[in-house]
């Protein structure tokens, strides 16, 4: 048939979306004539729609988020200092368009890492660049780089991300070389990218956690100053046995 070839020569320009969109078409019942102009459009979204998810799903994928976490999905009736108001602000990503930071802080199980992933997720629907990285590993991968020759590369793909989630930060005492590491990540990010950064420590807290007093200030300064800041309080949710989200997810 005809419209057979149409459909593979769609395909064969890479047109799937436009292809996907007129079988769709053709199959469906029709209650009236569809002008051409309409009909055009009708193609024109379906492959506008295919390739917008395409690049969701690239973004999701590059994201390597820790869990499969939506700001849909939280949890807020067990009392743990979390205000749905603040988390809906945060949810319109427009910290991001600001090149603004998050600090999430509290206990652990309290739901800091979930929380950074939702709204990771939330970042790469509405069309931003995501890369998760627990900070130890981190470290780990940018010692390997340095001995790879490929350090400088690191940097660049971490300052080119639009938001970077470093999880798990102050664990132990800095080394010298990694609270430089560090500073060099949001000296590069500072008013041009973001930031999520989860910690059991409050930022008064964090000179001891660094171990210089120097670089803690210049870190200190370009990450707590005007970042939006979130405390969670109350017992870990695994101690306590209870799910901190609507669905079959837990908060780390």
């Amino acid at each position: 048939m005809l419209i057979e070839q149409t459909i593979d020569k769609l395909i064969a320009m890479r047109l799937p979306g436009m292809a996907q969109a007129l079988r769709l078409w053709l199959d469906a019942p029709k209650e009236k004539e569809i002008a051409p102009a309409d009909l055009a459009g009708l193609l024109a979204d379906g492959e506008w729609l295919f390739r917008e998810n395409r690049k969701l799903s690239s973004r999701l994928r590059n994201a390597k988020l820790k869990q499969p976490a939506c700001v849909e999905d939280i949890d807020y009736s067990h009392p743990r200092g979390l205000h749905k108001a603040i988390m809906l602000e945060l949810a319109s990503s427009h910290w991001v368009h600001n090149h603004q930071s998050i600090i999430l802080s509290g206990p652990t199980g309290a739901g800091k890492s979930y929380l950074a992933c939702a709204l990771g997720n939330k970042a790469c629907r509405d069309g931003y660049t995501v890369a998760y990285h627990r900070l130890p590993r981190l470290f780990d991968e940018l010692a390997q780089a340095r001995a790879d020759g490929t350090y400088p590369d690191l940097l660049r793909r971490l300052a080119k991300t639009q938001v970077v989630v470093l999880d798990d930060f102050g664990l132990e005492v800095l080394g010298a070389r990694e609270r430089k590491d560090l500073l060099e990540i949001l000296e590069d990010r500072y008013g041009v990218a973001s930031t999520i950064l989860t910690t059991q420590l409050d930022p008064k807290d964090w000179h001891a956690a660094i171990g210089d007093e120097t670089i803690a200030d210049a870190i200190c300064d370009r990450l707590v100053n005007k970042a939006h800041r979130i405390r969670l309080t109350g017992e870990s949710m695994r101690k306590l046995g209870e799910p901190l989200t609507k669905g079959k997810n837990r908060d780390n």
